[in-house]
């Protein structure tokens, strides 16, 4: 079958792409505005990409059109599917209905982590000899790819609350039908789709309903609208995690930093200890939920809780980009004021309290990007969220689909003199640079390519210079 998508460089529909070249199938498929790591991964698999949404790709004559959510009515190509009568469906129900159909699926819903605790699960069933297939919205190191199709019974999936498509307006994970759901933790988010946390919690519920009586809801015991969620209803076995009873990580000795060594308790029995170089609350939480996931489908926890030790994380989750004249140039995927907070925060505790401000500093580097931020929903939240770094240059897109529809520079007021806003790129980049100095964590926190802002600010850096030279001990 030729399947051609329409979005495809978004990281699900992305990953979609991969999964169907896997099962034989002839893969094209366009998008407008694409950038790495998806569009090089695509093209990596031999994928072709056409740019824009031009009506000339009905001359492909695919077998089948796979919609992405990023297509809204008024789409040129779109238009002309519909105008012709051709066959169409949304990329969640292609992949339900040709992909994880007769397979175990293991789905890890929330809010926030969805991503690493995805990557993790994926890689305590791959280091315990099970090939598991999966598709995750980022790329973990440990694997190269996002998405990966197997002959082996067990496929591991983010599952996402945002909708599926502009012509079923469910969430996209309703079309999983998982045996093992992870219900990471709830609030609200996408303000462009949702009026209200009480609108995303009964999509939630309707994931829970999927979920078979043999299965297992392994369910953040911290959160209330979780709790919320399944007191609406719940046909299965539920497991709770961070918090007595259920699965918890605790230090695992007195003096050992718990952010590099934590023991794993289950019903209140030392089950695992896990040794990594993974930082913070917010990723303990994920490595729990991951190991309860994985006991579902015969993984022993202290086998889980080894295997994390070789965990590499993901791609733009506080990966490093460089580091030139003393100052590291950070990823992260950052999009909501609480990812925000909880990113930030990892890395003041990673590197310590600064000193008379002489060093160990965090150059917190923003783009609101994501369509809830651009709305404005969450802005009187960044301040706060912002609260652990030293300086804040934030960016706000002067016009195009990515502009504000609200004033960064009134929003980031309360913080004073400590924050900046800039509507152009190159210009926070000369600032950044002017501020910075040896010792320095620059942090870039988007859910774009934010203009290729990383590899601007180590070549800017590299090009002032050396501290030698400034007289700088």
């Amino acid at each position: 079958m030729h399947i051609h998508i329409l979005g495809i460089c978004g990281t699900f529909m992305g990953g979609l792409a991969v999964l169907a070249r896997n099962a034989g199938h002839t893969v094209t498929g366009c998008d407008a505005g694409v950038y790495p790591p998806m569009s090089t991964q695509l093209e990596a698999q031999g994928i072709k990409l056409i740019e824009g949404w031009g009506v000339e790709q009905l001359d492909l004559e695919p077998d089948l059109f796979v919609v992405g959510n990023v297509v809204t009515r008024g789409n040129p190509l779109m238009e002309e599917i519909l105008n012709r009568g051709l066959p169409y469906t949304s990329g969640p129900q292609w992949l339900g209905e040709h992909v994880l159909n007769g397979k175990w699926v293991l789905a890890v819903a929330g809010t926030h982590g969805k991503t690493t605790t995805t990557s993790m699960l994926t890689w305590l069933l791959e280091d315990s000899g099970m090939n598991p297939g999966f598709l995750i919205g980022g790329v973990p190191l440990n694997f190269g790819v996002s998405a990966r199709l197997t002959d082996s019974s067990f496929f591991v999936i983010e599952a996402d609350e945002y909708d599926t498509a502009f012509f079923d307006k469910r969430s996209k994970f309703v079309h999983y039908r998982p045996r093992t759901a992870v219900l990471n933790n709830l609030e609200f988010d996408h303000a462009d789709i949702f009026a209200d946390l009480a609108a995303i919690e009964t999509q939630f519920h309707h994931l829970v309903r999927t979920v078979p009586g043999i299965g297992r809801v392994v369910s953040n015991g911290r959160e209330a609208a979780l709790d919320r969620v399944l007191t609406r209803g719940c046909w299965s076995e539920v497991e709770r995690f961070g918090v007595e009873g259920g699965w918890q990580a605790l230090p695992a000795e007195d003096g050992v930093a718990i952010d590099e060594r934590f023991a794993v308790y289950h019903n209140g029995e030392r089950v695992g200890v896990v040794d990594w170089q993974v930082q913070g609350e917010h990723n303990r939480m994920n490595a729990i939920a991951a190991i309860a996931a994985a006991r579902h489908i015969g993984v022993p926890p202290a086998q889980a809780a080894k295997s994390l030790s070789t965990f590499r994380n993901v791609k733009r989750r506080m990966e490093v980009r460089g580091s030139v004249d003393g100052v590291t140039v950070y990823d992260d995927f950052a999009h909501h004021p609480t990812a925000i907070q909880t990113t930030v925060a990892g890395l003041r505790t990673r590197i310590g309290r600064s000193e008379n401000g002489k060093h160990a500093r965090i150059l917190a580097v923003l783009e609101p990007r994501s369509n809830t931020m651009k709305l404005g929903v969450m802005k009187a939240q960044l301040p706060a969220s912002l609260v652990d770094a030293d300086l804040v240059f934030g960016y706000g897109a002067p016009a195009g689909k990515d502009a504000l529809g609200w004033n960064l520079a009134e929003a980031l007021a309360p913080m004073g003199d400590k924050a900046q806003a800039f509507n152009d790129i190159d210009t926070l980049v000369k600032s950044v640079v002017a501020a910075a100095r040896p010792g320095d964590q620059v942090l870039v926190m988007s859910n774009g390519g934010f203009g290729g802002v990383h590899q601007k600010l180590l070549d800017a850096l590299s090009a002032r210079p050396t501290a030698q030279a400034r007289g700088v001990a």
